[in-house]
This record gives structure tokens, C-alpha cells and sequence, in this order.
């Protein structure tokens, strides 16, 4: 089976991605950098899952560190690279945005660098698939989202550097033919999930009495998108390369159903059993009014479009949501 390459490997998306392909047997490289960020315990129990498969190899590095990262590609020769590493967050860019110049825009050309290496030195790579974001249509009014809309007014630095990885990535296929495909990920929720994502937070501080911030008073849609559904996506596309002269592709992976923050909120309540307790706040400047993605790309290219509903996602954020919540009061 083919080789496949994993930056972010112990995050969120990246665990399960990971997950889904080593159970299809495939051969997994994770590479991830276990940052503090946020508690690299949680980051920990996700590679524990992984390493209990013997197709599985680790490699602690971060991946704006060129030398070990080609030492990597080097050894693995991967067929097919998905790089899910990123500095994430919109709001923790105003605190640090240096972190996202180095992860996000060092970090990308070091991996566009040792893909096209193995172009080059003549080596059976195929395609590389990276994550964009929602983030990138910024201050977009107009809805659905198409991938074919403008994308020149973001409102975080997260997600300029996401656009201008879209960007450097063009350019390499382009120059290099290097098969590359950028997905904008929308929203995403569910099991294992980040600790600084809305349902770890609310659920966290529902179950605890404390308050939850609301944006915009909870008057903000987002297209929640579960986290099984983004994996399927993206698994999809990695086995269909992007093609044509300048062979470049970026898909939205969304669930084209936008939810009202305060319906999402109520939807929460009664996954969890508990009522919340509301800090209603008024706009911060990072914040969009609405995601809301057209799928109909993705569908035609793999015949997929994400499907969860909201309430049935939650249910399955809540199940595995309060076992950890516990654990770690018991810590």
C-alpha cells in the first residue's frame, strides 16, 4: 500500500484522518511538533490511539524545521502528503501572530519544498492536500460560499495566512506540476476535539455553571461541519489528485446548513442536560457574520457531501465529551 504523510498528526483532524486510513491500510507518517498550545496531554491520548497500529510511525518535528522535515520525507518517500499542521485560531492571532507566520507560511513552504524535491529526484508523489479554511472569504455577504468567489478581505491574520497558502500552493503547481488540493474546512466539531473550539468550551463551562461567551449577542450563523464528515472529504480527494496545466483544486468541505449560534447553544443544552448561563458580548473585530459552504464541487469530483446533522453530531461530541471532562477532574 501506498505511503501517506501526516503533518498535525495529533491534532484533531489529523488523529482521525490518520484513524480512517490506517484502518483502510494504508501506511501512516505522523509528524507533528506536540506544542503547548493547548494541553499537549489530550494531544498525547490521540497518539496513543494511533501507535496501536504497527503502520503507524511518528516523528516528532515541527515542520517550519527544514532540515529534519526532509530527513523525514527522504526516509518515508511519501506517495500522497495531507498537511493538517497549522498555528489554529482566529482570535489567538492578535496575541501571537508570529506563531502563525512561522507554522502557517514557513511551515507551508517547507512542505511544498520537499514535495517538489520528490517531483524532481523523480519519486512516485502524487498529491499533496493541505487545509484552508472557511476563514478565507472573510467579510463575504454573499451565500453560499463558492470556491470560485473573491477572497481578498480576510479578518484574521489565521485566515490571510490560509489564503496565502492557497496561493503559494498555485504557484508551485504551476511551476513545479505539483498536484495539490487546498480544502476549506468549515466549522468543524466532535469527538476529541481542540480545547479552545466552541463545543469544548461551552460544554466545558455548561457543565461546570460557568458562563459561556456569546458573540453578537448569539445573533452568528456557522456552518457546523462534523469532524467524521471533514475526514471523509478529505480522504476522498487525497486518492483524486488535481490535474490540467497548472494542476491546482481547492474544495469547500462544508454541511451547507447554517445554525444560529443561540440554536447551536440550545442544541448543546440538551445534549448535555444542563442549562447555560449566557455572557452575551457584542462583536469582536475577527468574527464573520455567516459560514455557509456550496458542496457542489466536492460532490462532483468524489460523489460526497457531509451530511451530519447537528443534533446526532453533538450527541456524539457530548458521549465521548463528558468521560474526558471527568477525567480530567479526576486529574
Amino acid at each position: 500500500m501506498d505511503t501517506i504523510l501526516i503533518t498535525g498528526a495529533a491534532g484533531f483532524i489529523g488523529c482521525e484522518t490518520s484513524l480512517k486510513l490506517l484502518d483502510q491500510g494504508y501506511k501512516v507518517v505522523g509528524v507533528d511538533n506536540l506544542n503547548d498550545y493547548y494541553d499537549p496531554a489530550l494531544k498525547m491520548q490521540r497518539l496513543n490511539r494511533l501507535k496501536e497500529h504497527s503502520q503507524f510511525t511518528f516523528y516528532q518535528t515541527d515542520i517550519a524545521d527544514l532540515a529534519p522535515l526532509q530527513d523525514i520525507f527522504k526516509n518515508e518517500q511519501p506517495h500522497y502528503v495531507i498537511n493538517l499542521a497549522a498555528q489554529a485560531g482566529v482570535r489567538y492571532s492578535l496575541e501571537n501572530p508570529h506563531s502563525y507566520a512561522q507554522s502557517n507560511m514557513v511551515g507551508f513552504v517547507n512542505i511544498l519544498e520537499c514535495c517538489r524535491d520528490l517531483i524532481e529526484q523523480g519519486k512516485t508523489f502524487k498529491h499533496l492536500v493541505y487545509a484552508s479554511s472557511s476563514s478565507v472569504y472573510g467579510g463575504n455577504e454573499k451565500v453560499p460560499f463558492e470556491e470560485t468567489d473573491e477572497v481578498c478581505d480576510p479578518r484574521s491574520l489565521y485566515a490571510a495566512s490560509k489564503r496565502a497558502n492557497e496561493l503559494m500552493a498555485h504557484t508551485y503547481a504551476n511551476l513545479f506540476k505539483l498536484p495539490c488540493s487546498g480544502l476549506r474546512f468549515f466549522t468543524v466539531y466532535g469527538p476529541w476535539g481542540r480545547p479552545d473550539m466552541s463545543p469544548m468550551l461551552f460544554a466545558k463551562n455548561i457543565l461546570d455553571g460557568k458562563p459561556i461567551k456569546v458573540f453578537n449577542h448569539g445573533d452568528l450563523w456557522r456552518d457546523f461541519t462534523f469532524v467524521g464528515d471533514i475526514v471523509e472529504g478529505v480522504t476522498r480527494l487525497t486518492f483524486h489528485p488535481a490535474t490540467g496545466d497548472i494542476p491546482a483544486e481547492i474544495y469547500n468541505i462544508g454541511n451547507s446548513k447554517p445554525v444560529q449560534l443561540l440554536e447551536y447553544i440550545q442544541t448543546m443544552e440538551e445534549v448535555l442536560g444542563k442549562e447555560a448561563i449566557l455572557d452575551l458580548q457584542d462583536w469582536p473585530a475577527t468574527e464573520v457574520y455567516k459560514t455557509y459552504a456550496s458542496t457542489e464541487k466536492l460532490k462532483k469530483a468524489v460523489g460526497y457531501q457531509p451530511n451530519t446533522n447537528l443534533e446526532d453530531g453533538l450527541k456524539q461530541f457530548a458521549e465521548w465529551y463528558k468521560g474526558y471532562h471527568q477525567s480530567q477532574k479526576d486529574a
